[in-house]
């Protein structure tokens, strides 16, 4: 009877073991995917953002460099202007580079370990 007992645990375990590994397997394949879409949505937004305000960015730089030439009387001193605060403004930028990891960082860190994260 005893051995009946045991042959039946041992198959119950055996049972509940491979349930438990599909069932983590499951979760870590979900979890893979629910962060993939995150990454995959975040760098969607940002190429589309990205796009429209390089374009409204160069119009806007391109008609403030042409009403800086009028005042100026001489076109070339304004694009020089404009194209001189980008300079300065790329430059400030690669100096804080390494600053502008940690808030990304944190952000996938959060969809990553946040077991509550619905988004």
């Amino acid at each position: 009877m005893a051995l009946n007992d045991l042959k039946y645990n041992i198959s119950e375990l055996d049972e509940h073991t491979n349930s438990y590994v599909k069932e983590t397997v499951e979760y870590a394949k979900l979890k893979s995917f629910k962060l993939s879409m995150v990454i995959v949505t975040y760098f969607a937004k940002l190429f589309l953002l990205g796009i429209f305000g390089l374009l409204a960015l160069m119009l806007l730089s391109l008609a403030f460099s042409l009403a800086l030439g009028t005042i100026l009387n001489n076109t070339v001193y304004g694009f020089l202007i404009v194209g001189s605060v980008y300079l300065l403004l790329g430059i400030v930028f690669y100096l804080f580079r390494n600053s502008i990891n940690r808030p990304i960082l944190r952000i996938f860190s959060n969809h990553f370990f946040d077991e509550d994260n619905h988004e």
